[in-house]
């Protein structure tokens, strides 16, 4: 009876916080903020329903697998999150106009100028 009020209540958090991934997407307005969004809540998310799976399951390979995948997405998502944000960056995404960034970014990157806002 607990472990099935633990799992269900994992399951709801997990698709609670994958819905709020998807609405960032929808609702947020700048890439990097969308981002960010998707990647820590749909890490969450994930992570949440696979403790599900492993505490459903039991058994050691099952559990072994979901440890995996949540090891491989707390390694992936991440570094896949930092390089669009990097490619967006670069390649002159506008921002909204309240994102800040640093004024010597385009040096550290090795851009040759500043990406331009769209700013009225």
């Amino acid at each position: 009876m607990i472990l099935e009020i633990f799992m269900s209540v994992c399951v709801l958090s997990g698709g609670f916080f994958a819905f709020v991934a998807g609405l960032g997407i929808l609702r947020l307005p700048d890439v990097l903020i969308r981002m960010h969004a998707t990647a820590k809540a749909g890490t969450l998310a994930s992570g949440l329903i696979m403790l599900a799976v492993a505490a459903g399951f039991g058994d050691a390979s099952t559990v072994a697998r979901a440890v995996a995948i949540v090891v491989f997405l707390l390694l992936t998502a991440p570094v896949g999150a930092h390089m669009i944000g990097r490619a967006a960056f670069r390649s002159g995404v506008p921002l909204w106009p309240p994102t800040r960034i640093d004024p010597d970014a385009h040096i550290k990157l090795g851009v040759k100028k500043p990406p331009e806002n769209d700013r009225p």
